[in-house]
């Protein structure tokens, strides 16, 4: 395949643009209450070296069974709004990003809205691990349009509950949490404003069957064939996920600098998806990126979905790692398959 086909094959169905005008105000994190150490796994065959030789990760969070998504979820929203000091009566909007919602319906963004007790629109948006860059440039438009004041954006998954334990190279993968993000207008000039440079969305939908829960929808509803099959559970081929990650993130990386008139050495941070810390060093390295700009946290927290980018984002500014007026590039990947990235101007 040549370069022009694969980059053909890469960005094919795909929206891109910038948002300038709005701005993060606050961030918060709701946690899942069980650390989990690789040594807690031996039990179900997993092997803690192998777990840190091929992951990175040596403990992930996992929330008990009477911990839900929408438990974690409202926890990272209540603790954003006391962050950024801005009262729930404020919310215009909630989006939930999560591939595990608590029920069908209702949505978990409408639980996380009964418990805030606010009065506003709630939807639940599934992009897999990129969902909450989904959410967020969904959100940020609803701001910069004027149809929303504050809205809060949340990545919120319990990954515990749809990995099966009978697997030992995936269930190690993958922890449980949330973070949440409150947006709102930026009136500043647009040359100083913070905003999203550049972002961009995307699909391959024909390599959804690299990453998949087969079973429990409707072309696959619950029944005791599909329980005896595991089909409820994460089905990935971890190798064919892997080689289109590391592909992906260096071309999505230069289109964004490219839109957005920046170079590399212009970004302050780079938060890729926490997915992989072999993904992560290899993608850097074709980059050619300052190991120390790129973000990683995947070691504490394993794989969370559309929690992983919020989460780090969360722990970046508590760090200090994000100064107002610097450049954030993010980077959101996952089953779908689906990426998500953009350039911020904190």
């Amino acid at each position: 395949m040549t370069a022009t086909q694969q980059k053909s094959e890469l960005t094919r169905n795909v929206v891109s643009s910038k948002i300038l005008g709005v701005k993060v105000v606050g961030l918060g994190i709701g946690p899942a209450r069980e650390r989990i150490h690789n040594d807690a796994l031996s039990s179900i065959g997993c092997d803690s070296d192998w777990i840190v030789q091929r992951t990175g990760i040596v403990t992930r969070y996992h929330a008990p069974r009477d911990q839900a998504t929408s438990d974690m979820a409202y926890e990272a929203a209540r603790d954003c709004l006391q962050r950024a000091g801005i009262g729930v009566d404020a919310v215009d909007m909630i989006i939930v990003a999560t591939m595990t919602p608590d029920h069908y319906t209702p949505s978990t963004a409408c639980l996380v809205q009964s418990r805030l007790g606010a009065k506003c629109g709630a939807v639940d948006m599934n992009a897999a691990c990129s969902g909450f860059m989904y959410g967020l440039i969904f959100g940020s438009q609803l701001v910069r349009s004027g149809c929303s004041r504050y809205t809060l954006v949340i990545g919120a998954d319990k990954m515990s509950c749809v990995v099966d334990p009978h697997d030992p190279k995936t269930y190690p993968l993958f922890g449980d949490g949330a973070a949440a993000a409150l947006l709102t207008c930026d009136q500043r000039p647009a040359d100083v404003a913070s905003g999203i440079l550049a972002y961009q969305l995307g699909s391959a939908g024909e390599l959804g069957g690299t990453l998949v829960v087969p079973g429990c929808g409707s072309r696959l509803p619950a029944s005791p064939e599909v329980l005896t099959a595991r089909d409820q559970y994460l089905k990935m081929d971890g190798r064919s996920v892997f080689k289109w990650a590391v592909r992906l993130i260096p071309e999505l990386v230069g289109d964004l600098l490219a839109e957005a008139g920046l170079s590399l050495n212009e970004i302050d941070l780079l938060i890729f998806h926490q997915a992989n810390r072999r993904i992560l060093d290899a993608a850097a390295e074709a980059l050619g990126a300052d190991p120390g700009k790129v973000f990683m946290n995947l070691d504490r927290f394993g794989n969370t979905s559309a929690a992983s980018i919020p989460i780090a984002l969360y722990e970046a500014q508590s760090q200090g790692r994000i100064r107002p007026g610097g450049h954030v590039l993010t980077v959101g990947f996952g089953a779908g398959l689906t990426w998500g990235a953009s350039i911020i101007r904190w």
